[in-house]
């Protein structure tokens, strides 16, 4: 798999697993010791790259260890400190990182609780790991824009010193959008003011400031819906074949498979949580497939999601336009369809193993050497 594909692979098995991993140790097994060999390539049972509890006796703390050491021409480069999981990464919990830092050559520490990464560096004081992160990559939420620069530490292509010159623009970056994201959900009074004082000309008494604290946040989630939208649906179209969108095509249905799947009908309007259901479905699916051959088709009844732009491979269908229930629908090996209620979008993940049971079977026996 490609390194994003690798990357999505792992946030599916964080969101399907997170809820059976009550311990500390369960995290490092499920989740950390596969984010080091998966994500960045290192071997876990080689101690000469991943020494686990890494002990390097700082003055009169004796017998402290760091979770992971990891080493590249028998220097530690990277080190790792595993925390609770689901408890907030904070700069009190990386007290071995922070002491360990100064002694040895590593540049970059990282405190992650399994879900979320924190990567620390040295841009404050040489030799002195800073307070704040420059990265933060959060398995749930993943920034697609920080990928290239998690590349980097890879084994196959670690590239140490362009991460650290970019380090200082990654962590400033970060701190604004997390910022700006904090200010969207409860904004604050200078930002309220901002935007109040550009449409509003009377007087920001306190009523009205209230007033338009909650207009602003409804306006900042409007935006950014909007926005997302917008992308979404731009991404969907240009993965459509051309005559798809240029004209409508008749849906016929059989017991089995809808063969309308590859038609758009110009009346059908696909909405967000469609697209979002697609992506969804889409990042199940490839952990057995290239991404690209996962295809959404949007028709009057359904959203159907199609493997190979081949209506005869039906993966899964999303049955969202009813007012009070939604449904999934998922396909056994003789194509029959099964509809499951969910009551959110996020549901579809307890159905993972039926969708990629769905692409396996349409893979015959090669199973992922067709990929």
């Amino acid at each position: 798999m490609e390194f994003d594909e690798r990357v999505a692979a792992l946030a599916t098995k964080v969101r399907n697993q997170r809820d059976a991993i009550q311990t500390e140790e369960a995290a490092k097994n499920a989740f950390v010791m596969p984010f080091i060999s998966m994500i960045l390539g290192y071997d876990v049972f080689d101690p000469l790259e991943v020494i686990p509890e890494f002990n390097a006796d700082v003055g009169v703390k004796k017998g402290e260890k760091v979770d992971y050491a990891i080493v590249r021409a028998g220097e530690v480069q990277i080190l790792i400190e595993c925390k609770q999981p689901r408890d907030p990464l904070k700069i009190e919990h990386a007290s071995q990182l922070y002491r360990y830092f100064s002694v040895t050559n590593a540049r970059i520490g990282v405190l992650t609780n399994g879900q979320v990464y924190h990567f620390y560096t040295d841009l404050d004081a040489p030799n002195k790991m800073d307070a704040k992160p420059f990265l933060v990559l959060d398995l749930e939420d993943i920034d697609d824009a920080l990928l290239p620069e998690l590349r980097k530490l890879t084994k196959e292509v670690f590239d140490l010193e362009s991460i650290i010159s970019a380090a200082e623009e990654l962590k400033y970056l970060g701190q604004i959008k997390r910022s700006m994201a904090t200010q969207f959900k409860e904004p604050e009074d200078e930002w309220v003011r901002f935007f109040a004082t550009r449409v509003y000309d009377g007087s920001l008494t306190q009523k009205r400031r209230e007033q338009f604290r909650s207009l602003v946040a409804k306006a900042a989630s409007q935006f950014v819906r909007d926005q997302v939208n917008e992308r979404l649906k731009g991404a969907l179209y240009a993965s459509l074949p051309k005559q798809a969108t240029e004209a409508p095509s008749e849906v016929l249905e059989s017991e089995e498979v809808a063969l309308g799947d590859v038609a758009r009908d110009t009346e059908v309007e696909t909405t967000l949580e469609e697209l979002t259901g697609y992506q969804i479905i889409k990042a199940i699916a490839c952990s057995e497939v290239k991404p690209q051959r996962i295809v959404g088709r949007d028709a009057k009844s359904y959203f159907a999601v199609i493997l190979d732009d081949n209506n005869r491979k039906p993966i899964a269908r999303l049955h969202f336009n009813g007012k009070a229930r939604k449904y999934v629908g998922t396909f056994d090996a003789d194509k029959t369809e099964t509809r499951h209620l969910i009551g959110s979008i996020d549901d579809i993940y307890l159905h993972a193993d039926a969708i990629r049971n769905a692409v396996k079977a349409f893979m015959g026996e090669g199973g992922r050497k067709t990929l």
